[in-house]
């Protein structure tokens, strides 16, 4: 089947007469007709039915067009696509991003990328360490922002962005919420919610299991929403990294003797070509201060009072 003749069936299915399709179409009725004769050989049917100076859709023809349609304007948007990316008019731009990381995290670098690609279009994919590894594998993600993947494939890059300390994340009314810093201990009967997803979580549980401060079993998560869902209703405790934007609902505390960090690459795989706009991005990200951009906002200066003396 050429898309040729689909677009004179389409045409004749329009006009009913094969003359002005022709017309239409810049070609001879006897090109147009043969053409259409093929399609037919091909289908299996015939498509019209012409009688004298009257022509009509057979119920065959009229059961292709919907279709034929959808075909032709299938393939039309196909090339105007692949045009669009030829002359660079649309740059498409997939991100993979670990379900621990705030896509918060690079908002700046994606307005000001956005300014710089009027065609820019972006696609985010949110997955496990494992299934970030397969995005890039499969070149479904041109780069990715994650903790350790736990991957030793060869043609992996990391590029370490930063690394951040991850706080223990409290309800405010909780009691624990005013003392900034606690004692492992402290934690033993706390019940603990799980952010299943997140690269560190074994990790994590190890440190604290092997200082005796394992909460109590406690709640799992596979969402940020759902783990600030519980939190907010004090159902638990659970570690946040530091740059995460909370609720006023939530605060946050250290333990004494331990520090956990977590610390976050972005990831491409070495030898494919890249995009230009995940090139710049990707420049981006590892020039950046992130120390600066990680830094909790400055409290506003007090205004000064004004002076009542009198001269």
């Amino acid at each position: 089947m050429e898309m040729h003749q689909v677009r004179y069936f389409l045409a004749v299915s329009r006009t009913l007469n094969f003359t002005r399709a022709a017309e239409e179409c810049h070609v001879a009725q006897p090109s147009l007709t043969r053409a259409i004769k093929q399609l037919e050989e091909e289908l299996g049917g015939d498509l019209f039915r012409r009688e004298r100076n009257f022509t009509h859709l057979t119920e065959f023809g009229q059961r292709m067009l919907p279709f034929l349609q959808q075909c032709y304007d299938s393939a039309a948007s196909a090339k105007q696509l692949a045009t669009s990316l030829k002359s660079g008019a649309v740059q498409p731009l997939s991100i993979a991003l670990s379900l621990a990381v705030s896509v918060t995290l690079i908002i700046g670098f994606l307005t000001e990328l956005t300014r710089a690609f009027k065609g820019l279009e972006l696609r985010f994919l949110r997955g496990t360490p494992q299934e970030i590894g397969e995005f890039l594998k499969k070149g479904e993600a041109e780069i990715a922002i994650a903790g350790p993947l736990g991957e030793e494939w060869g043609r992996l890059d990391a590029w370490p962005l930063f690394t951040e300390r991850m706080l223990f994340a409290v309800n405010r009314e909780h009691p624990l919420a005013r003392a900034g810093e606690v004692a492992p201990e402290a934690l033993a009967k706390e019940r603990m919610i799980r952010r299943t997803y997140c690269e560190h979580a074994s990790e994590y549980e190890a440190a604290l299991r092997a200082c005796n401060a394992l909460p109590a079993p406690g709640h799992s998560t596979c969402s940020e929403e759902d783990y600030f869902a519980l939190i907010t209703a004090n159902m638990g405790i659970g570690l946040l990294p530091e740059s995460t934007s909370r609720s006023p609902l939530i605060t946050v505390l250290s333990l004494m003797g331990i520090d956990f960090s977590r610390t976050i690459y972005c990831y491409g795989v070495a030898g494919r070509q890249r995009s230009t706009a995940a090139t710049t991005l990707l420049k981006m990200l590892r020039a950046a201060d992130w120390t600066e951009l990680l830094a909790p906002p400055k409290e506003p200066a007090p205004k000064a009072k004004p002076s009542t003396a009198r001269a």
